[in-house]
């Protein structure tokens, strides 16, 4: 048995839940992939095999990855939540393309080391971390159009913030009728 397949039983058994043929099917799923998975791309996954597998199913079945450790949910500061494979990976961020979504990964153990060194010099004992390192712009074959909604309080999220508005534009608009 797999270990992912061993925690996931270990956990259902654990809170009362059912070990259901579907929750380890879409678990070989996830785990296949090595991409930053949404509820809706794993379901479209599992769908191709499975469509007797509902949305709600997916969703929850994530949830509980989550809550055992098989799974982390990232956000990229676009609104939709993705989910990455938690086992075996060491701290990293993200640099995330704003034009066509792409997501690369990169190690941050100059940060790791960092944490220890301040920690070390001031007494503390570290018994663990959690660090989000996120990089959004716009990657070397994207296109210039715009894709994805800059993250909230980046440059882009500004600019395009001031550019919509009416006085920036020297226009005013018209009032909104009450009736």
């Amino acid at each position: 048995m797999k270990k992912e397949h061993q925690i996931l039983t270990n956990y259902l058994k654990q809170k009362g839940l059912k070990q259901t043929s579907q929750r380890f099917f879409i678990l070989d799923k996830f785990l296949s992939s090595r991409r930053h998975l949404s509820a809706d791309e794993l379901h479209s996954m599992v769908r191709e095999q499975n469509p007797k597998i509902g949305f709600s199913t997916v969703y929850r079945t994530l949830r509980i990855f989550t809550e055992c450790g098989l799974a982390t949910e990232v956000n990229f500061g676009d609104g939709r939540a993705r989910f990455e494979r938690a086992m075996d990976k060491s701290q990293h961020g993200h640099l995330i393309c704003t034009n066509c979504g792409k997501a690369e990964e990169f190690k941050v153990n100059t940060m790791e080391k960092s944490i220890e060194r301040i920690a070390a010099k001031s007494g503390f004992k570290i018994d663990g971390h959690r660090l989000v390192p996120l990089a959004a712009g716009a990657c070397r074959v994207s296109s210039r159009r715009t894709l994805l909604p800059p993250l909230r309080g980046s440059r882009a999220c500004r600019d395009r913030r001031s550019a919509a508005s009416p006085a920036s534009s020297g226009t005013r608009r018209p009032a909104r009728s009450l009736r």
